[in-house]
């Protein structure tokens, strides 16, 4: 299936039934009086986070969806049957906007989480509300509201610990498929990565992360150039960055500390906030090269970049120095975690001594 991270549909809920006007009628019974039930409420649009969805691809065809509209109310003070809601299923990551306010609706990110984007009409009321000490025989009921109408956008944004950012053909796909059981396209040319991936990484048993493989960015990507850039929506939700540098370019006499602060550029021209992420600097392509050069490598690229975080020399293709990548990786959720879990363990007792 295509995979598709953008889509628009128009939600319409149900309007509410008519209130009915009628009069009880029985032998015996010449002036019954006013009986006429309320109409129905109207079904509302709801989505739904599905867990077997990983696209928003099935609206490119269905675009439009209607909930029922409520029953209108009967005689003998009877109400009319509430309209049906609908419920449609997108992927857990969707993020729902107003696309007429630009407003955001909702984000769904659990399985199962639901959201009320189109609201179904009131019913109307039947003319039994109107009678009154002067008007014993009311003809007047009111008819039911018109449900909510909403042209909404959909932005599927993925799910994951940790995003890999780097050039086309810097060994992203190729670092995904050998620290996870995912399998990208891989081969030696750029943009063999044209939609953005997941994949989980296992650190022994109960431990293990996610993540997220977007195109290359090449420079000009903020202006629309290159594939990248209309995707790194998908890195939004990451907490940790892994910027792949491809070091095999020295072969080529191209500069990779100039090439690892385009990409900086472009990354702060599309996002300042996804900029400042953590990021950890991993130069890939370690098996190129011997040791004492990979060294040298290291020491010039982490001097001319000014780089104080974590700094990593690995080879995706043999998968030398993954193994201890991903331990750190680990450790650094884990801690992020922990100290997650004591703010708001204080969050809980300043509340509980406020009460007391």
């Amino acid at each position: 299936m295509k995979f598709v991270d953008e889509a628009s549909i128009q939600v319409v809920a149900g309007n509410g039934g008519n209130g009915c006007v009628s009069f009880r009628r029985e032998k015996f019974i010449p002036r019954g009086g006013p009986d006429g039930g309320d109409g129905g409420h109207g079904g509302s649009v709801w989505l739904e986070a599905d867990s077997g969805l990983n696209t928003l691809a099935d609206f490119r065809h269905t675009r439009r969806f209607c909930a029922e509209r409520g029953h209108g109310g009967q005689g003998q003070q009877k109400s009319g049957r509430a309209g049906e809601d609908i419920v449609v299923s997108v992927p857990i990551g969707t993020l729902v906007r107003d696309q007429d306010t630009d407003e955001v609706i909702g984000d769904l990110t659990r399985r199962g989480e639901r959201l009320c984007v189109a609201r179904g009409g009131q019913g109307g009321l039947g003319n039994i509300h109107f009678k009154s000490s002067t008007n014993r025989a009311p003809r007047r009921a009111i008819p039911g509201e018109e449900g909510e109408r909403r042209t909404l956008g959909l932005e599927l944004q993925l799910l994951a610990d940790v995003g890999l950012l780097g050039l086309p053909n810097a060994g992203k796909s190729t670092f995904l498929r050998a620290v996870s059981s995912a399998r990208p396209r891989v081969a030696d040319y750029p943009f063999t990565t044209l939609h953005p991936g997941l994949g989980v990484v296992r650190i022994g048993a109960g431990s293990s992360f996610t993540v997220a493989d977007i195109p290359g960015l090449i420079e000009g990507a903020a202006d629309g150039a290159g594939l990248g850039i209309q995707f790194l929506r998908h890195l939004a939700r990451t907490r940790l960055l892994l910027h792949l540098v491809d070091t095999a370019a020295v072969y080529d006499e191209r500069d990779i500390a100039e090439e690892a602060r385009g990409l900086i550029r472009e990354l702060q021209a599309y996002s300042p906030a996804l900029a400042k992420r953590e990021r950890w600097l991993v130069m890939n392509k370690a098996d190129l090269f011997p040791l004492d050069t990979q060294n040298a490598i290291r020491e010039t690229l982490v001097k001319d970049l000014g780089w104080e975080g974590p700094c990593y020399f690995i080879s995706a293709e043999t998968g030398a120095g993954t193994q201890a990548l991903c331990q750190a990786i680990m450790g650094r959720l884990i801690e992020w975690q922990t100290d997650e879990a004591d703010r708001q363990a204080q969050q809980r007792r300043g509340l509980s001594d406020g009460s007391a």
